[in-house]
């Protein structure tokens, strides 16, 4: 589309839209495959339109190709976002008539921390660039980078002012993601065994992804349950994965969300596809995946973790599709089992262990037997589940001595630090505890605190009511056989 096109779609917007007092944007033209066409520019002018987000000028002009400036910016974000409301007070900028119409609104962008003003400076003529605007609408939206990036990829590459147009385009994406307490599901799929995609007409509001909240929002027939709280997809206005337990294959299930029927969909029972089952400590093993062949764990593609994840994380499309490769994604492992067998003997049920199943950049959720079981020398374990299938399944049990405790200190009256001789990698922390015991006899228990792990540095919490005695020595050992005993002091501070 030329320059000419979008001159002549911007008089007909006008024409459309009517006159008011803030001018809207523009797309460049180019040839890129990414740039914004003049219907997607046409809809996102009307969206704001009818929200009275977006107006063109008094002479009926919109001036499509001109850039944004900061002080349209900052009154476009107040509106799009309602940020009305914050402390002002403090916002008095040397570039600013007060009188000014955007005063106020450079205001609230700048004392909400939204748009910078550098040395007393809003520099309400100045314009900005994608990266900028990006970095802007992420803050306004409070939402992954990543997301906003990818929304912003129509926009021009270059590294020029964005137009009225591109800033029209991505603020009409985020206005379309902010969350909703409202917000109703428009359809529902299931993915693979364990996991939905389930599509709302808005983001959920922080409180409503709450998995307690979530349990009681999201009910379904046919004895299936929610086994964690629904996940926003990097990218995505307000796509979820949804973790399940383990559906039936062609069973009808109804599910009802927040007492309003939410429509049906078939159960799945398509296995997901793990490399190989592989032994790590004496009574732990874990499940292999490869990203290389398809299988991604959802960590790596949903926007609360995006961050975290940094170059490892990324977006896949509403097929489950990214570089021309469709993925199975694995949801949340919480109250996941899988069952292991001894070569002649009866099988086990194994349970996930918590926050293992995509840390140091590896997929590798971990299980552990049954409290008190040990996986025995030179016998051949075979594991099977109604969710995964492997490749190899089997392996042979080996030996394995625990990494001793060899120090530990007091953080406050109720958290220890617990350092074992080596790093024991991944999480293998997760499910374990310790006992402090004083020289009369006296017993604390501590629990590993999920995700804390410094390389062989964990934190352990002490029970709830349980404090540590200022001046008092403990003996720190394991509780079970997961590390050597060495009689570890700890003298509280």
């Amino acid at each position: 589309m030329n320059k000419h096109a979008n001159k002549l779609a911007g008089l007909m917007l006008a024409a459309a839209l009517g006159t008011a007092a803030l001018p809207i944007g523009a797309v460049h033209a180019a040839d890129d495959s990414r740039a914004l066409g003049e219907g997607d520019i046409s809809q996102a002018v009307r969206q704001l339109s009818q929200l009275h987000i977006m107006q063109g000028y008094e002479d009926g002009s919109l001036a499509l190709e001109q850039p944004v400036t900061r002080a349209e910016l900052a009154k476009l974000l107040t509106l799009t976002f309602s940020l009305q409301g914050a402390d002002q007070a403090q916002q008095g900028f040397t570039d600013v008539n007060p009188q000014a119409w955007y005063s106020k609104y450079a205001a609230e962008a700048a004392a909400q921390g939204i748009m910078p003003a550098n040395d007393g400076r809003f520099e309400p003529r100045g314009t900005v660039t994608k990266t900028e605007l990006v970095q802007i609408v992420t803050k306004a939206l409070k939402r992954d980078a990543k997301s906003v990036e990818y929304w912003a990829e129509s926009l021009d590459p270059g590294s020029g002012p964005v137009t009225r147009g591109e800033t029209a385009y991505l603020l009409n994406m985020a206005q379309r993601a902010i969350p909703s307490d409202k917000a109703k599901i428009t359809s529902i799929r299931s993915l693979n065994a364990i996991t939905l995609i389930v599509t709302f007409d808005a983001p959920l509001t922080a409180d409503n992804e709450a998995f307690t909240k979530a349990k009681e929002d999201f009910a379904f027939t046919g004895g299936l349950t929610l086994t964690n709280l629904p996940r926003l997809k990097t990218g995505s206005i307000a796509t979820y994965i949804v973790p399940t337990s383990v559906q039936q294959l062609g069973v009808q299930y109804s599910l009802t969300y927040r007492g309003a029927n939410a429509g049906t969909f078939t159960g799945n029972a398509d296995k997901l596809n793990m490399t190989e089952a592989r032994q790590v400590t004496n009574d732990t093993f874990e499940l292999e995946s490869l990203q290389a062949n398809g299988v991604v764990d959802y960590g790596y593609v949903i926007s609360a973790y995006s961050t975290g994840r940094g170059a490892t994380a990324f977006i896949l499309d509403e097929n489950n599709r990214a570089n021309g490769k469709t993925y199975q994604i694995i949801s949340s492992g919480q109250a996941r089992e899988v069952t292991i067998t001894p070569e002649g003997g009866q099988p086990m049920v194994a349970k996930y262990v918590p926050f293992t199943q995509s840390t140091d950049g590896r997929q590798e959720p971990k299980f552990r037997l049954p409290e008190g079981k040990t996986l025995t020398p030179g016998v051949t374990y075979t594991v099977t589940s109604d969710w995964a299938q492997m490749e190899r399944p089997s392996f042979v049990a080996q030996s394995i001595a625990p990494l001793d405790i060899v120090g530990a200190e007091a953080v406050s009256e109720t958290s220890i630090t617990v350092t074992l001789s080596e790093d024991p990698g991944d999480e293998l922390f997760s499910g374990r505890s310790v006992e402090l015991t004083d020289a009369e006899g006296h017993k604390l228990t501590a629990a590993y605190k999920y995700s804390s792990r410094k390389g062989a540095v964990g934190i352990f919490d002490l029970a709830p009511d349980s404090k540590l005695v200022k001046g008092t020595t403990y003996t720190v050992t394991p509780v079970g056989e997961w590390a050597g005993s060495s009689q570890t002091p700890l003298t509280a501070n």
